[in-house]
């Protein structure tokens, strides 16, 4: 066991040694014309090189597997049995020189996987009962701790601040790259940087609880996952490797030409196509967490490619989730005024339309805290009537208006129709009795969301279908601006589950986009369910792709990966068959000897991998656009 770890441990060093006693051994036999000390320098070469190619080969036999690793292991001991060491040595050599170029490739695509566990705290400032701060194991932190982070650390554990005030860097959860600001009872997330200011967190979640653990754990599961094409290749493997051995006898047997049937084995070897799917699937899915975005394996990217069906939910999804003022209609040359007046009176309530009306007098920089209210009524299922600053204000509905004789002009008639065909809701302003203003309030939908839905159809998707609890009214408007092919509102979970059967039932690929909480059942249901999510527990447990910046770009570039990772994964399946044919083609016509044949076979080896490498940087060029614009709430 001892003697194999040592070899496991020194294969890179057993490569470069073989490539110097095979370059001593052509120096010998051209500068110093001694065929001996050739045949001594290939000879060892040949020995040292096969050493960890055997041992791969009896550990795969102890499992009952007959390996590639097996295959060159006869070979090689063929080659000496007929005295051709120059032909074993190279072949060896090309072997490990070629396992040695995989790895350093495929220690590449896994950089993502690297660079996330690296940021991983060790250790956590946690603060005592009496003040004082001790530095501890990040494994003896508990729920409910307080730990200190100040500028420049990593935060340790998932919770909320109590203390203070900063700026963290999210991107190892959520993928962007802008500093948030984190401030009382905010919440922050394992692996994440501080890199402003001081911060005192109550712990909600430690150790392999956090959303980050969980996120690494997520990705390299994910690596490790087979796709359809793995698994047909493994299937496959299993028996092609017999059945090179049985052509070699086959071969041996009627041609008597041991040479022959050796070589048979060495170029039968189908190196490039047992990593050729792997390396695209973990090049993928690398790609996408660099960028936020979680796939869980090989055969969830497999499926992913088909889909031809996108369902989405509305609120949260297509929309920013939280109303807002979408529109304003205006009927005096003061409006500041009007709005000043409409953000003191709605502090009177808290209702959702009125809240809206206050944000947007904010954002407004409208000043409305010096206003004096003298005297308010509220009529419910109307609105609210006050005076403030001794002027009568009303906002509400148009049977408050009614009620108080209030008359609407046809234009504010008009108004009004146009903004309800939207789907908003209502508040009209009256100062005096007279009409001044009238505020659209309705979930916003995403600025960018019907740009990115044209780009996923010119991608592949051909049927885009909203599924809502909201209104008729306002779920067609919605869709009429997005280019939602097929709408259906006024839903319960259990509904769109059903539609999600419906669809499938029709022979339609079905893809799930939610927010990975309330739609966890049609999340669930569907062939696959993306969260569009800062990666919450049941996002991360229920869907098939987190998009943990919740950005359309970031569903797009998604569904483009995805497509392709499997053509990339069909290239290197067909290269790899091409040269195994090309290779027995050559021996039988007579172009084509050992050691040529394993520098070809060896070469398709790393013109997989490189053609995989491809994925690594695919839509680097729209990387900025993955970063959802800042939302104001």
């Amino acid at each position: 066991m001892k003697f194999q770890l040592y070899i496991q441990k020194h294969t890179t060093q057993i490569t470069w040694t073989t490539a110097a006693l095979i370059a001593a051994g052509f120096l010998s036999k051209y500068l110093l014309n001694s065929t001996m000390f050739y045949q001594i320098f290939l000879a060892i070469a040949s020995i040292i090189a096969v050493i960890p190619i055997a041992i791969h080969a009896y550990q795969a036999a102890r499992a009952k597997v007959i390996s590639i690793e097996f295959l060159v292991t006869v070979a090689v001991i063929g080659a000496f049995i007929i005295g051709e060491y120059n032909e074993s040595a190279i072949v060896t050599f090309l072997f490990l020189f070629g396992n040695f170029l995989e790895q350093k490739t495929l220690s590449k695509t896994r950089e993502s996987i690297k660079s996330l566990t690296e940021m991983a705290p060790t250790t956590a400032e946690v603060v005592q009962a009496d003040g004082s701060i001790e530095e501890v194991d990040i494994d003896d932190v508990d729920e409910g701790d307080v730990v200190l982070v100040k500028t420049g650390a990593a935060i340790p554990v998932d919770g909320v601040v109590v203390e203070g005030n900063g700026y963290a860097d999210e991107a190892a959860v959520t993928g962007e790259s802008r500093e948030v600001n984190k401030a009382l009872d905010d919440e922050v997330f394992s692996g994440t940087m501080l890199s402003d200011g001081f911060l005192k967190i109550k712990a909600t979640k430690v150790g392999d609880d956090t959303t980050f653990a969980k996120i690494v754990e997520l990705v390299e599961d994910a690596q490790d996952t087979k796709s359809h094409a793995e698994k047909f290749i493994d299937r496959f493997s299993q028996y092609y490797t017999p059945a090179v051995l049985l052509i070699a006898l086959i071969v041996f047997i009627f041609s008597r030409d041991f040479k022959l049937a050796i070589t048979v084995l060495v170029l039968g070897c189908p190196g490039a196509l047992v990593i050729g799917a792997p390396v695209s699937n973990v090049a993928g899915i690398g790609n996408g967490a660099k960028r936020g975005i979680l796939i869980k394996g090989g055969e969830v990217m497999d499926t992913f490619a088909k889909i031809d069906t996108f369902v989405f939910d509305k609120t949260g999804t297509l929309t920013k989730g939280s109303t807002s003022v979408s529109a304003t209609k205006r009927y005096n040359d003061s409006f500041n005024d009007t709005l000043a007046l409409a953000a003191k009176i709605e502090t009177l309530s808290d209702h959702p339309l009125g809240r809206a009306i206050i944000q947007y007098a904010g954002d407004q920089n409208v000043d409305y805290q010096d206003l004096e209210i003298s005297d308010n009524e509220t009529i419910k299922g109307q609105g609210i009537a006050a005076k403030i600053n001794c002027q009568q204000v009303l906002a509400g509905n148009s049977k408050l208006m009614a009620a108080r004789n209030v008359a609407m002009t046809d234009k504010q008639q008009a108004d009004l129709i146009e903004l309800q065909g939207t789907g908003s809701s209502v508040v009209i302003v009256a100062i005096d009795s007279q009409i001044t203003a009238i505020f659209g309030v309705s979930d916003v939908i995403r600025p960018e969301v019907a740009e990115e839905l044209a780009n996923l159809k010119a991608s592949g998707a051909k049927h885009l279908v909203m599924l809502t609890g909201d209104n008729q009214v306002t779920a067609n408007y919605v869709a009429q601006q997005l280019g939602i092919d097929e709408v259906h509102a006024e839903l319960l979970p259990d509904q769109k589950v059903e539609f999600v059967k419906k669809f499938q039932a029709e022979g339609r690929k079905v893809a799930f986009v939610g927010d990975g909480i309330n739609d966890s059942p049609s999340l669930a249901t569907a062939d696959i369910g993306i969260a569009m999510g800062s990666g919450t527990d049941v996002a991360i447990e229920t869907s098939d792709v987190v998009l943990m910046q919740s950005s359309f770009a970031a569903l797009v570039h998604a569904y483009k990966l995805s497509k392709k990772t499997v053509l990339n994964t069909r290239e290197n399946v067909t290269i790899a068959i091409a040269v195994v044919a090309f290779l027995l083609l050559g021996l039988v016509a007579g172009f084509i000897y050992m050691a040529s044949g394993m520098f070809v076979h060896e070469a398709s080896i790393l013109v997989v991998i490189f053609n995989a490498m491809r994925l690594i940087n695919f839509g680097k060029k729209n990387d900025a656009k993955l970063v959802p614009a800042v939302v104001h709430s």
